[in-house]
């Protein structure tokens, strides 16, 4: 006999803990299975303990541009204790505060893996080897994110190269270390272990820039860091070969260029794929190994009857955590019953780079609104160019770019760089997702003296 529920969440990340516990708190009998961690990858290998690698060297980097804290910062990071908080962090990967964060919000927790056999049906293969037969009367909502995606290069596998789950968990600073990749997890794990004592890193980019979704002045100050704090940053390279015999030891990398690199650890950070493989989607119809297409409610549009939802990384939409849970949300409440449509995770989503300096952006860049056929208008200050930045410290630059619809007078999208510009962006996030006319944010007046003054110069400089 299958146990019936209202609802079945497969996947207890970020994304399906939102949508089970919307469903849940809107009176919903609801389930919540998981294969392996409650918190998923966010909670124990991505997010929260990459930012816990990147936070202390942080602020020695601005102790450092502070008058009286540069002299009395003398020493090194203490690499051990910042791997010891990294630990503490992530529970020490023990998510039994997590699992009883479920319950409470009375949630059926299942521990095993969770897959489709038919519709509205899901069998768990529980952690003992047995079986559990779910049965789902609304829906059953697919929340099992994505996975490191690994290239097919000759010896490459064999080697066993680190992903985020290994250089966000690693237990010892690797004295010299390759990082295939230009996105998010290459750019702040090179500059983390770089910052921790690695003595030689190597940032390889196939692309001709690394960031290449960010706006060119953005990615172009980032990598000028990445240079001056010691990282090689090659770009238009690609890796052609690894060789590392049984998987450990020095590992010996062959570039594009012929030239070879030995290192202690191998990153790969090219990029992810959804954990679609074995969640019993031709049972209903769909492709395993692929990205569940869903409409604007988060229904998966290749299943009738709408009883089937994707969020997060699994659909494809949008692969950033914060966006997942935003998905979750709009799910849960379409299971409720209740009229919404995601449209966020395509033109008002916010990211953070947690490097120093800090990259923080959302909506379009210029040559994405451009390419819509808007009519564009971009305004570009310093981050200098206001008193807030120069009382954090001295040589602290940055900058911040707005793109402005003109026919509409509203916010397209905007980039900050500089120290801490990721608690400046909401307010952008704010005009951009409220479409907030230029002329009403003239009246939104920053405190003095903080670094949100920024704004004020922006607008001048448009002509308000």
């Amino acid at each position: 006999m299958a146990d019936a529920l209202d609802v079945v969440v497969i996947g207890g990340g970020p994304t399906g803990e939102n949508a089970a516990a919307r469903t849940a708190g809107g009176g919903l009998s609801t389930a919540l299975v998981e294969v392996e961690r409650f918190g998923g990858e966010c909670s124990f290998w991505a997010c929260i303990p990459s930012k816990a690698l990147l936070r202390p060297p942080e602020v020695l980097w601005l102790a450092r541009h502070t008058p009286g804290a540069r002299d009395a910062v003398k020493g090194q990071l203490d690499a051990s204790e910042v791997l010891a908080h990294r630990d503490r962090m992530v529970q020490g990967y023990d998510d039994s505060s997590q699992a009883e964060w479920a319950r409470g919000a009375k949630l059926e927790v299942v521990r095993g893996h969770g897959r489709l056999t038919g519709p509205r049906s899901v069998r768990v293969t529980l952690r003992d080897g047995g079986t559990r037969e779910l049965t789902a009367r609304r829906a059953v909502v697919l929340a099992t994110g994505s996975g490191p995606r690994l290239p097919d290069i000759p010896g490459l596998h064999e080697a066993k190269p680190w992903t985020n789950r290994e250089g966000t968990a690693a237990k010892n600073v690797p004295r010299r270390l390759v990082v295939m990749g230009g996105g998010a997890v290459a750019t702040e794990l090179s500059q983390a272990w770089r910052e921790l004592g690695a003595q030689e890193v190597t940032l390889i980019q196939r692309g001709e820039h690394l960031l290449g979704r960010l706006e060119p002045f953005a990615r172009e100050l980032l990598e000028k860091t990445l240079r001056e704090s010691g990282i090689t940053v090659r770009t238009s390279t690609q890796v052609t070969r690894v060789h590392r015999p049984g998987g450990q030891g020095e590992v010996t990398v062959t570039l594009s260029t012929g030239e070879t690199l030995r290192a202690d650890e191998l990153l790969v950070a090219m990029g992810r794929e959804a954990r679609t493989q074995d969640l019993g989607l031709e049972t209903v119809g769909l492709t395993p190994g692929k990205p569940v297409e869903v409409d604007d409610q988060l229904r998966a549009t290749g299943v009738k009857d709408g009883w089937l939802y994707a969020c997060g990384d699994v659909n494809g939409r949008n692969l950033l955590t914060h966006m997942g849970k935003y998905q979750a949300r709009l799910a849960g409440d379409h299971i409720l019953g209740k009229q919404v449509a995601a449209w966020a995770d395509a033109r008002a989503t916010p990211q953070v780079l947690f490097t120093h300096p800090q990259v923080a952006s959302v909506g379009l860049t210029e040559a994405e609104a451009r390419k819509q056929g808007l009519p564009v208008r971009t305004v570009r200050v310093g981050l200098d160019s206001v008193a807030g930045t120069a009382l954090l410290g001295e040589g602290l630059n940055g900058a911040v770019q707005l793109v402005v619809d003109e026919r509409r007078r509203i916010l397209l999208g905007a980039t900050f760089v500089g120290p801490g510009v990721g608690e400046l962006l909401h307010s952008a996030t704010i005009a951009v997702a409220g479409e907030v006319p230029l002329d009403r944010l003239w009246h939104a007046v920053p405190a003095f003296p903080t670094v949100s003054e920024v704004w004020l110069r922006l607008l001048e400089s448009y002509g308000l």
